[in-house]
């Protein structure tokens, strides 16, 4: 039975060192450029090149990765256990208090128990709350000081969820995950005008001139979006240095990513993620850490995050913009 399954290992893996060839040849077909003469008899003038064809056939690069993720399944399955245990410790969806609620004191028992091995953390999430994302991530710090921890995602793992991730020792991400979205926003409702075309007038008592900055029914003055820039800017220094840590890269490297998008895995591998694959390559990637073979994985999927997430009121978020529209009114 071994030795039928190791046969389709080996063919596998032909089949995936084949497809790797195609692709190659494939995208340099496609992204070829036309010679062009250099005694063309036109007039001077910028040179326009038309109908290149810059279409890139994906499909045998997502086929490639299929059979990786088949390989590295199929090897976890040879490998004898050795009693080690793997903790898989989903966050997913918008982070809030409850999130950190959950996870924090999760990390916090798994750092203490000796039957835990190694943690794999499966984010999919694209950010939220300054205070829990950082409450995390500091969990996840400590953790890895104890045993190792793999951050792993499948679909996305951006802003807050991404700070999350560089807490770990090592990044894994499906080739078409989109990942990063380095940076901080800052929300402010103002809604005076609408108060006052609806008659409505708000009397504040207050013991200082910033107690109500960032409130919806006035506007900020010049000196308070002074303040708030700085807290953006000390919050956005702080998401830098983690990935700089996180991923053993200079601060000037990580700014050249930092500006808020995000991007498929497959584009930033060797930066901003260590390796592309599904979660039995994150395994994998585990197991070679913790220096086990055939552990054991078991998943705490009784973390949740509600649904009721709302941005009510002016807050600093480490999050994707993109995720702010259902909250603010757009579409």
């Amino acid at each position: 039975m071994r030795e039928n399954i190791w046969k389709y290992v080996s063919a596998v893996l032909i089949i995936l060192l084949a497809l790797t060839s195609v692709t190659i040849a494939v995208l340099y077909e496609q992204i070829r450029l036309p010679a062009v003469s250099l005694n063309s008899t036109q007039q001077a003038g910028p040179s326009v090149i038309e109908n290149i064809n810059v279409t890139c056939n994906m499909t045998p690069t997502l086929q490639a990765e299929q059979l990786k993720e088949e390989v590295a399944f199929l090897e976890s399955k040879l490998k004898p256990s050795n009693g080690t245990t793997i903790a898989v410790v989903p966050v997913f969806g918008i982070i809030t208090d409850y999130t950190a609620l959950q996870v924090v004191p999760l990390l916090r028992k798994l750092t203490s128990n000796s039957s835990i091995g190694g943690v794999l953390l499966w984010i999919e999430s694209p950010g939220g709350d300054v205070g829990p994302v950082m409450d995390i991530y500091s969990a996840v710090k400590k953790l890895s000081l104890v045993k190792p921890v793999v951050a792993y995602s499948g679909g996305i793992m951006a802003s807050g969820g991404y700070y999350i991730a560089n807490g770990a020792d090592k990044i894994v991400a499906g080739p078409l995950a989109q990942v990063g979205s380095i940076g901080v926003i800052y929300v402010h409702y103002d809604l005076q005008e609408n108060y006052q075309r609806n008659g409505i007038k708000v009397e504040v008592f207050k013991t200082g001139p910033y107690k109500d900055m960032g409130a919806e029914w006035r506007g900020l003055t010049k000196e308070e979006k002074k303040i708030i820039s700085n807290m953006v800017n000390t919050y956005f220094q702080a998401f830098l240095q983690a990935v700089s840590e996180g991923r053993n890269m200079s601060v000037s490297k990580v700014r050249k990513f930092a500006t808020g998008r995000t991007w498929f895995a497959e584009n930033v591998t060797g930066t901003l993620v260590d390796e592309t694959g599904g979660m039995d390559t994150a395994i994998l990637t585990l197991e070679r850490l913790m220096n086990v073979t055939g552990a054991s994985v078991v998943i705490y999927k009784n973390l949740e995050t509600p649904s009721d997430f709302g941005i009510y009121g002016s807050e600093a978020l480490y999050l994707d913009p993109n995720y702010l529209k259902p909250y603010i009114g757009g579409d």
